[in-house]
């Protein structure tokens, strides 16, 4: 086969990889986030948050849950992006025409949702490790690791609150899912299709950074909601129609506190995910024929 007409396709795996990677760059803003989200009442700036983590941690304390943000993305993201590139590469016509926005966006759900409920573990154990920091020492969880918290909380809680939040997690990763991979898939073959871009970086960069916007504005609802569900201590949440109406309270802004760190953790994340994902199909990916 010549090199001209090789196609090269993703492997099942990929996008873990990618996104573990995005991760190691990104985590000190998803943990800001976090803990904006988690605010009640007075609102600190993401500025003078930062200050206050360095001041009282030291630079390392931005990464606190970095073990479990990496197993978070090896678990989410390996099943998401693999369920979603296996099942596009099965469906993808023969005469090498892309599957269609709509199945492409039911195929991103479909993997979203087992991503989101394959990583919820790890997504507990991620959320309550970066918010550990701004706890008094006595209300501290004191986790070491991700695995170590997996274990406390499987012993000390039950295993079954291991998915605490699950729907909310399901539900935004679906959302999740298909801003970031069908919305990329489809900007990314709008773009190749003009006569001024190229299967190249830049292209993955600016498909990846508008798909991080429409991602991160279709999610910040229910990632609030998500983020209260596991971070509240047993109890606290009864059912959560009770955690909508207790958010709403504040205003209707509630659901978006934490909206600028997100976006600004999600872009980056998002386009050294698809940067690194692309990187790995081209390098290292099955030839289709």
């Amino acid at each position: 086969m010549s090199k001209a007409t090789e196609i090269r396709v993703s492997r099942w795996y990929f996008g873990g990889l990618a996104s573990a990677g995005a991760a190691c760059v990104t985590h000190p803003l998803d943990l800001l986030k976090v803990q904006m989200q988690t605010q009640k009442g007075k609102n600190i700036s993401m500025l003078k948050l930062t200050g206050i983590v360095l001041k009282n941690q030291g630079v390392m304390g931005l990464y606190n849950g970095i073990s479990a943000s990496l197993l978070r993305q090896l678990t989410y993201s390996t099943a998401r992006f693999g369920i979603y590139e296996m099942a596009k590469q099965h469906l993808a016509p023969k005469n090498g025409q892309p599957i269609s926005f709509f199945m492409s966006a039911f195929l991103a759900g479909l993997g979203g949702f087992a991503g989101g409920f394959v990583g919820n573990p790890a997504d507990l154990v991620n959320v309550r490790m970066q918010n550990d920091v701004k706890l008094p020492p006595e209300q501290r969880r004191n986790y070491k690791n991700a695995i170590h918290g997996l274990w406390k909380v499987a012993t000390e809680e039950g295993v079954l609150r291991l998915w605490a939040g699950a729907s909310m997690t399901c539900s935004r990763a679906v959302l999740m899912t298909i801003g970031q991979l069908s919305f990329y898939d489809k900007i990314k073959e709008l773009l190749l299709s003009t006569e001024y871009l190229e299967d190249n970086v830049f292209t993955h960069v600016t498909s990846s950074l508008l798909a991080g916007g429409i991602a991160t504005t279709l999610t910040q609802p229910v990632d609030v909601l998500k983020t209260r569900a596991m971070n509240a201590k047993p109890g606290e949440v009864k059912s959560i129609l009770t955690l909508v109406v207790g958010t709403a309270k504040e205003g209707p802004l509630a659901f978006f506190k934490g909206y600028i760190p997100a976006f600004a953790r999600l872009a980056p994340h998002t386009v050294l995910t698809f940067v690194f994902l692309e990187q790995l199909r081209i390098n290292f990916g099955t030839i289709k024929v």
